[in-house]
């Protein structure tokens, strides 16, 4: 079975011959650990490829995120990190005046740009392919007007913010697009939702104001016969239904933060777990019995539907190999 057999398998629950792996490795641990890294993808070979994508930049741009710490993206957002290999923050958002939004645009030049490549790649590869474009219109939108003053925009809900809400929008429908026009297996967006406790917001604000959005991003997709994978950190138990309602086929979400017995029962068999195990605590802090135990936890309560898991972990640099080792062993044992 290849890797793309297992993954369209555990997506439609038809019963894979193992679980699929994959690793998700942050530009500090692949400075810290390069050869650990190249190790561990030899000895456990992962089933989601990333499409090659080169994005073309804006004039304005320089530096690039994780490799420096101070650079200016394609949106015009300055960030700055205090130590490599890490995203860091805004340090200036383009919209933190409201004055600025009549002239602002999007950077409609890089579109289609840079893609060259993902045909090809996806022709010559048995791994599934995931589209490396992510649209994420909430977390945009902070980096465009600033966390603090979107917060406020939201809760009064002034005119401006729909205006910079739809012109995000629409930008990303446009890349989704196409994206969806490539030979990828599955595209992707993400949008970071959850607090430790709860939604950053309410959950009627954003079934208002951001669902019709990830329900564009779905159709697009479903209309080219792409599957569609989400992330979003954070405790978001309360739009599981809205996102299994829209059609998301994969969720990477931060089950330890929530009850996973319970994501078990209410939503095994409706959606494809895409991970993940506890980064917070397990994996940088606890010695390697006790991830295998967690992850013994995730298969038992998510593991028995005849497909929707995937085996997948984040390597962070300060997560030791063993412990990473340990995750794609325990599934091993666990999927045999």
């Amino acid at each position: 079975m290849t890797s793309r057999e297992r993954m369209i398998r555990t997506l439609r629950f038809e019963s894979p011959d193992r679980y699929p792996r994959d690793l998700w490795v942050l530009p500090a641990a692949q400075m810290k650990y390069p050869e650990k890294i190249q190790e561990m993808m030899q000895e456990f070979p992962m089933d989601i490829g990333r499409s090659p994508y080169n994005p073309a930049r804006m004039p304005f741009e320089r530096g690039h995120a994780g490799l420096d710490l101070e650079y200016v993206d394609a949106w015009n957002c300055v960030w700055r990190a205090k130590e490599l290999g890490v995203i860091g923050e805004v340090l200036k958002a383009p919209l933190a005046e409201w004055s600025a939004l009549d002239s602002y645009q999007p950077p409609w030049e890089i579109l289609g740009k840079g893609m060259e490549q993902v045909n090809e790649a996806c022709s010559k590869s048995d791994q599934f392919m995931l589209g490396s474009g992510v649209p994420r219109p909430f977390e945009r939108m902070q980096f465009l007007r600033g966390t603090e003053h979107l917060f406020m925009d939201l809760a009064y809900g002034v005119s401006e913010v729909y205006r910079l809400r739809d012109m995000v929008h629409e930008f990303f429908i446009r890349e989704f697009e196409l994206w969806s026009t490539t030979d990828v297996d599955a595209v992707m967006f993400m949008d970071d939702w959850g607090t430790q406790q709860a939604l950053l917001i309410s959950p009627e604000m954003w079934r208002e104001f951001f669902k019709p959005l990830y329900r564009d991003y779905v159709s697009i997709a479903h209309s080219k016969k792409k599957f569609v994978f989400m992330h979003s950190d954070g405790m978001i138990e309360a739009i599981y239904p809205d996102l299994i309602e829209i059609g998301v086929d994969a969720l990477n979400s931060q089950l330890f933060c929530m009850d996973i017995e319970r994501l078990g029962r209410e939503f095994g068999g409706k959606i494809t777990f895409w991970g993940e195990i506890d980064r917070q605590r397990l994996l940088p802090f606890a010695a390697a019995d006790e991830v295998s135990a967690g992850v013994r936890r995730v298969v038992t309560a998510l593991g028995n539907f005849n497909g929707g898991l995937i085996a997948q972990c984040e390597w962070g640099s300060d997560v030791r190999s063993v412990n990473v080792r340990a995750v794609f062993e325990t599934f091993c044992e666990m999927g045999d």
